[in-house]
């Protein structure tokens, strides 16, 4: 039986979702443009984060894997929409796009459920995710105003996902709980 002790890959998968998550906002409210979004989406959000899946999936954590693998292959899939569209090889349109999120939006109502039985910091964290979700979906039908609400709800979301990113680091290097993630939402016993 090995003593070493290996690292939380959680830190990569939330660090790169939240970063990622965040630029994606600041651009869809006007602050900056696609470029830095693209990069991110395909290196941290994307490969970063695929790589904290697998690597949850050699702890034994499903969710994990599952969520930071799928989310990994989200912001790569997103990358390569953009890239289509700009080089005018595959083009998406508006509705194209939100079909993909409707997809999305799916998952995520999964994972979102799995969340309420880890503890309150993942069902926020979800639940912002949720609702901006559905914000953007509804955004790409027909309301396109809702896309700015999106963009706040996404990045309370994207700060959840650090916070539990630096509840992990922290509380690791303090050796105690200095950040709480609070209950589970859901307990069953």
């Amino acid at each position: 039986m090995s003593t070493v002790k290996l690292g939380n890959p959680a830190v990569v998968g939330l660090a790169g979702f939240g970063l990622t998550t965040l630029l994606l906002q600041f651009h869809n409210l006007g602050l900056c443009g696609l470029g830095p979004v693209v990069s991110m989406g395909f290196i941290f959000g994307g490969l970063a984060q695929m790589i904290a899946g697998f690597m949850e999936q050699k702890t034994g954590n499903n969710f994990g894997f599952a969520a930071f693998s799928s989310f990994g292959a989200f912001w790569i899939g997103l990358g390569v929409i953009w890239i289509l569209n700009y080089f005018q090889i595959y083009t998406s349109s508006g509705t194209d796009v939100g079909f993909y999120l409707v997809a999305w939006t799916l998952l995520t109502l999964i994972f979102w459920i799995g969340s309420l039985f880890i503890h309150t910091a993942m069902a926020f964290t979800f639940t912002a995710l949720l609702i901006g979700f559905i914000l953007l979906d509804l955004a790409h039908f027909g309301f396109p105003q809702l896309t700015t609400v999106a963009a706040y709800v996404l990045i309370i979301c994207a700060l959840g996902a650090w916070y539990m990113m630096g509840a992990i680091i922290i509380n690791d290097v303090a050796g105690k709980n200095i950040l709480k993630v609070g209950k589970p939402w859901i307990k069953i016993k």
